[in-house]
């Protein structure tokens, strides 16, 4: 499809952030995405599930941009904001009573890993104001302090800078 990334270790080819991630948690389990602990493996899972299939698909560039061609540029914005809020009213509920210093407790786990990104997107590309959310703000401010996330989000914001994929929003606040 050419949007996602692949993992190649050795002869196998995954692709797929979900499908990678997966494949990591078996492959090193050393390294656990996923703590032991049923329910919290399920909040972690759900909280996954929502960024990767009820929030991203939604604020894609490709969709954003065909939504400014085919309604107005003027509703790419609001349209990106609108459906990561509804997944973040969502995101707040779910971790309410299992937030730590991370999504789940106080280890880094397979929520994180979706949430910071995300998290990252919805303010500084879309502008996202997050009062209505204290608890993904407190993650997001966790993340931002943390140096692997630090170095993926710079990594990944200088990505999105080379691609001109801020080029909406400079439009936006024309």
């Amino acid at each position: 499809m050419g949007y996602v990334p692949a993992l190649v270790d050795g002869t196998t080819v995954v692709s797929d952030s979900y499908a990678i991630l997966l494949y990591l948690e078996e492959k090193y389990p050393q390294h656990a995405l996923l703590p032991q602990d049923l329910v919290r493996k399920s909040i972690n899972y759900q909280a996954a599930s929502i960024v990767s299939s009820s929030i991203q698909p939604l604020q894609n560039m490709v969709l954003v941009n065909y939504i400014g061609e085919i309604v107005s540029p003027d509703e790419k914005l609001p349209w990106a904001q609108y459906h990561i809020g509804k997944g973040f009213v969502a995101l707040e509920i779910l971790l309410a009573n299992y937030a730590g210093k991370y999504a789940t407790g106080d280890e880094i786990y397979l929520a994180d890993l979706y949430l910071a990104p995300q998290l990252d997107n919805a303010i500084n590309r879309f502008k996202l104001d997050m009062t209505a959310f204290p608890l993904l703000l407190k993650l997001n401010k966790t993340y931002n302090e943390t140096p692997s996330f630090q170095q993926i989000l710079a990594e990944t914001q200088q990505q999105h800078t080379d691609k001109s994929a801020f080029d909406f929003i400079k439009l936006q606040e024309a």
